[in-house]
């Protein structure tokens, strides 16, 4: 069972559009659907950028 579940049904699609522009952002070719070619540094990046955007993003609205 997944725990990553998105609560709002309607962010599924711009969570989708910020993955795949974090990924362009580094440099990982992601595509619709299955990525599990990917391997852990290509995924952990995309991850990591879409924390550093989150957190930037919330450091810029409490300033």
């Amino acid at each position: 069972m997944s725990r990553n579940r998105i609560i709002v049904p309607e962010a599924k699609q711009a969570m989708d559009r910020f993955k795949m522009e974090s990924a362009n952002e580094v440099g990982v070719n992601l595509k619709q659907g299955y990525n599990g070619d990917l391997t852990a540094r290509q995924a952990g990046s995309v991850g990591g950028q879409m924390v550093k955007k989150m957190v930037q993003d919330y450091e810029n609205k409490i300033k």
